[in-house]
């Protein structure tokens, strides 16, 4: 990929779910990913939280005594506003009750 035209103003896109959500089965951060693959967003991350709460206020935590089913999961992407806004409304049916951020950025390497 040319880097020069990913430079600049782009939106980040940050999606808290729950490791045990899931989409027909399989993870929801899977679903998730091969989504935003499927629309060639120019990459995404998932990253898994230590510890967090939601809606709920039940803490899960990776603590050894506590282990967690459900610690928190985060889907980041970054992309042109217009095929992030895309990729939102496409979304919506996968991630339910999740949390969908969006920020300004800016692109420099």
């Amino acid at each position: 990929m040319n880097t020069r035209k990913f430079e600049g103003e782009r939106t980040l896109m940050r999606i808290h779910i729950g490791e045990s959500d899931k989409w027909h089965g399989k993870p929801l951060h899977e679903a998730i990913v091969e989504l935003l693959r499927r629309e060639k967003l120019s990459g995404a991350t998932v990253l898994r939280g230590v510890a967090g709460y939601g809606g709920s206020s039940v803490i899960h935590t990776d603590k050894i005594l506590r282990l967690s089913q459900d610690l928190p999961i985060v889907v980041e992407a970054v992309e042109a506003a217009e095929k992030i806004e895309s990729i939102c409304r496409a979304s919506t049916k996968l991630i339910g009750g999740g949390l969908v951020t969006l920020e300004k950025v800016r692109v420099i390497l």
